[in-house]
């Protein structure tokens, strides 16, 4: 119920990850005559696939954390957190508050041993592929031991997408050992000791873009400013590219012979398809979308839930959490 778009986006991007992947079945929570009324003036669908748990309330995107976990006991949010709790689902996909969906996930769901606070991680495209960032703003102020379990965390998460021996590293206003804060400096040496993790040392922001790492690791007051520049940045550049080519008949004739590899270009920057922050740390699979995001980005949001499914991910992050933490 969530979102800036709230239900409509949800449901149309729900409805084509049914067609697109015959194995899948959701769960829509939310309030059941307007989703029943949205589901109903778009294609039809396999409704063996589809259910409809009710909720009552709905927690707003200006809501207090405090607010969502004591005053809305059956909100959408909530009650899909618990059917994750108990088994009915195996994730949870949210387009809504932010701070509320971490509150409520570690309420409900509680945290893998050994991780203090879960961190939201999403893939950010580089000049060599991708790189997993984090933390994108679940948790402003950060001790060193976070930063280092949130290095740990993104690593086995890195290593579930098939990269071997993750490069990790901390996001940071220099490469040399002097720079930056302490909570830096201080995970730093955390993870230069820790057994069986491949830290790489500093990375600046231009770094994390060149590929230079595979895991950047960051409070979550800097992930979220550098993931939404990001996003806008690329954009802009996408707008500024099209405009170029639009500008004059030799433009346009340069541009027509360009275009596949402009449309190329535009669809792998495109915020959208890379729109799903993964909450690591929790003991269950929970995915937050934009709350901008529209249909093809909420797509998105589920697709990174259905790979975390099939890898299995929060099983795999307790295996290398006890031999790394505990």
């Amino acid at each position: 119920m969530g979102g800036d778009f709230g239900p409509r986006s949800i449901v149309q991007a729900s409805l084509a990850c049914l067609s697109a992947t015959p194995s899948l079945h959701l769960t829509l929570v939310g309030q059941p005559s307007l989703l029943e009324e949205l589901i109903a003036s778009q294609p039809a669908v396999d409704r063996a696939r589809l259910k409809i748990v009710p909720a009552t309330e709905v927690i707003g995107m200006d809501d207090k954390p405090s607010q969502a976990l004591r005053g809305k006991p059956d909100s959408s949010m909530r009650v899909a957190l618990e059917l994750l709790r108990d088994g009915k689902v195996q994730a949870c996909v949210s387009a809504g508050n932010t701070g509320a969906l971490m509150a409520l996930s570690r309420y409900v769901l509680k945290t893998l041993p050994g991780i203090d606070r879960p961190a939201m991680v999403a893939a950010i495209p580089t000049q060599r592929g991708y790189c997993q960032l984090l933390d994108l703003g679940a948790n402003v102020d950060c001790s060193a031991e976070n930063l280092f379990q949130f290095a740990v965390m993104g690593s086995v998460a890195a290593e579930t997408l098939g990269i071997v021996r993750p490069r990790v590293a901390l996001l940071n206003i220099g490469t040399e050992d002097i720079k930056g804060n302490q909570q830096v400096k201080l995970a730093a040496n955390l993870l230069q000791s820790a057994r069986g993790m491949n830290y790489i040392g500093f990375v600046e922001g231009d770094g994390l873009y060149r590929g230079e790492a595979d895991v950047v690791v960051c409070d979550g007051f800097v992930g979220n400013i550098l993931l939404k520049s990001s996003e806008g940045l690329a954009t802009m550049i996408s707008a500024r590219i099209e405009a170029l080519f639009k500008g004059g008949v030799a433009a346009r004739m340069v541009g027509a012979m360009a275009l596949p590899l402009l449309k190329r270009l535009k669809a792998d920057l495109a915020p959208a398809r890379h729109n799903g922050a993964s909450f690591l740390g929790l003991q269950g699979i929970v995915v937050k979308s934009h709350g901008s995001a529209g249909v093809q980005g909420f797509q998105s949001a589920i697709q990174r839930a259905v790979i975390e499914i099939q890898e299995n991910l929060p099983e795999r992050l307790h295996g290398r959490l006890e031999d790394l933490l505990l």
